[in-house]
């Protein structure tokens, strides 16, 4: 009975015995820019992924989860506060010489991990920011950073791709910078005398669409958003990314398998500039970004296998998911529109990146933890601004009152043993201009989004009511729906997936209550 007992209690996630190790090792795997229709599990024909199904087979695949925002950094800096983005000032999309946005007193989510006794890793991109202002010296320690929110163990670039500088960082030091060429960056003007794509495009391996703003330094045959100088020896290789990143993962589970660890393994496939490796080039069909989607699921591959390889696959419970849908033409050229060849990356849903509309947010999200969760299909409301305090119960782990306030514990839904999700969610998309604090104007002025640069809308049920808003319906640079209307907007999700159908008119009762909500949960914390 005894017996039992502590199995049910290990099962459960309540609470672990003592003696063998009974924590789960975590890895929490995020894509950039995948969309719900780009994985196999979740109906792509046009592109196979086997090792993520492989996840989808062995644990939950979740039909109904979302990130908490339609762009990247905000929806990065939710999953590791567990904070909406649009209640803190300056959450939008972040430039590579930004700030680090993420407070070094609240407890992150790898924080949590830390305090439970685990070993703690970043591998891959961040884009929240380094250091404590714009300007720093990227030639000498730069903090706060990954580790002073919670990583041991930190190896990143600090942006994104597309973006200057194009450097690993290790433990907040630029990797194999020569001091004899020291780094420069700037946003607002040129410096250095390196080749830029707006006056030499005749030295790009890749062309930029008009207006996206990759016409900045070259490297490596590719134009960039941002200026940059010096660190020549230090620049990356596009095609070389995915295996350095994959060597430092391996690494790190190799260093920690005799104890608990929590690896972050935030992967820059298929953001662009998409430029995948060599092997994988032209294996799609589907142009370069069907090529970084089917190396995104190799390297997932050959991480499992590195679990397998050291015995931990049974006690590793490992997420993967998207930081926001779905996005073709991104600002290159490169085949994503001309060789789609019938694919559809949000699947059945509308809108993608940068979007109201549900394939903004809705993403894969599946949980293998074959010790503990059983293979199946979950249709529960989940976002991924829950990990924080769904794995504080976890780990037995308490959160100081106040911090993480808009996580909810899921951790019965996560582990199989309720479809009892979320009651209500708020999803976010565009940015909040000039550091404008869309909470603050909720809170003055209702209806405020109107003259916002940000939409939220809210989810209840079968229920998605968008909120009005001025800003243009498409995205002028990449084609996509935002979603904004400059009427309410109410669709049931469960008849009509695809949004197609605005029914506002046919129950203003239900947005006249919708309506109110949203204000009452963006005014509640």
């Amino acid at each position: 009975m005894m017996n039992k007992l502590l199995f049910s209690l290990i099962f459960c996630g309540a609470c672990f015995v003592a003696g063998a190790q009974q924590k789960p090792n975590v890895i929490v795997i995020l894509a950039d820019d995948l969309g719900y229709g780009d994985v196999s599990s979740y109906g792509a024909t046009k592109l196979h992924t086997p090792n993520i199904d492989r996840l989808a087979q062995s644990g939950l695949r979740f039909t109904n989860a979302h990130t908490t925002s339609a762009t990247c950094t905000p929806s990065r800096y939710a999953l590791l506060t567990g904070q909406y983005p649009w209640r803190k000032a300056g959450t939008d999309i972040l430039p590579g010489d930004a700030a680090l946005i993420i407070p070094t007193n609240i407890t992150t989510l790898p924080k949590l991990f830390q305090r439970a006794g685990y070993a703690t890793a970043i591998v891959g991109k961040w884009h929240l920011g380094l250091g404590n202002s714009v300007t720093k010296n990227w030639n000498e320690e730069i903090k706060p950073g990954p580790n002073e929110v919670g990583f041991d163990y930190s190896f990143i670039f600090p942006a994104t791709a597309d973006r200057v500088p194009t450097v690993f960082l290790q433990d907040r030091h630029v990797v194999a910078l020569d001091t004899a060429d020291p780094i420069q960056v700037d946003y607002q003007q040129p410096v250095g005398s390196d080749p830029t794509g707006k006056e030499q495009p005749e030295l790009l391996k890749m062309k930029s669409s008009p207006n996206h703003g990759h016409n900045n330094t070259i490297v490596n045959g590719i134009g960039r958003i941002g200026y940059m100088k010096g660190g020549h020896t230090a620049r990356w290789t596009d095609e070389e990314m995915p295996f350095t990143f994959l060597s430092k993962a391996k690494t790190f589970l190799e260093a920690h398998k005799s104890k608990p660890f929590f690896l972050y393994y935030a992967l820059t496939e298929p953001h662009v500039p998409r430029m995948p490796g060599t092997m994988f080039k032209g294996k799609s069909g589907l142009g370069f970004r069907g090529d970084a989607i089917l190396q995104l699921d190799w390297a997932v591959g050959e991480l499992l296998k590195e679990v397998e390889a050291l015995g931990l696959a049974k006690n590793t419970l490992i997420i993967f998911s998207s930081d926001n849908g779905p996005v073709l033409d991104d600002g290159y050229v490169d085949g994503a529109v001309t060789q789609l060849n019938g694919h559809r990356p949000a699947g059945p849903l509308r809108g993608g990146k940068y979007s109201a509309f549900e394939a903004g947010t809705r993403v894969p999200f599946l949980i293998s933890w074959p010790q503990a969760i059983r293979p199946g299909v979950s249709s529960a409301l989940v976002s991924q601004v829950d990990l924080l305090t769904s794995f504080s119960r976890l780990l037995n782990q308490s959160l100081p009152a106040g911090e993480a306030p808009d996580s909810e514990d899921l951790l019965g839904v996560f582990l199989g043993k309720t479809q009892k999700g979320r009651t209500l969610l708020i999803e976010h998309a565009g940015d909040a201009k000039n550091g404008s604090d869309t909470a603050t104007a909720l809170n003055t002025a209702f209806p405020p989004l109107t003259k916002s640069a940000c939409i939220l809308s809210l989810v209840r049920g079968d229920w998605k009511y968008i909120y009005p808003s001025d800003r243009p319906a498409s995205n002028q640079l990449t084609g996509t729906e935002t979603g904004s209307a400059p009427v309410p907007q109410l669709y049931n999700l469960k008849q009509d997936i695809g949004e197609k159908e605005n029914v506002a008119a046919q129950y203003p009762e239900i947005v006249q209550e919708m309506e109110a909500l949203l204000k009452k949960e963006v005014a509640g914390k």
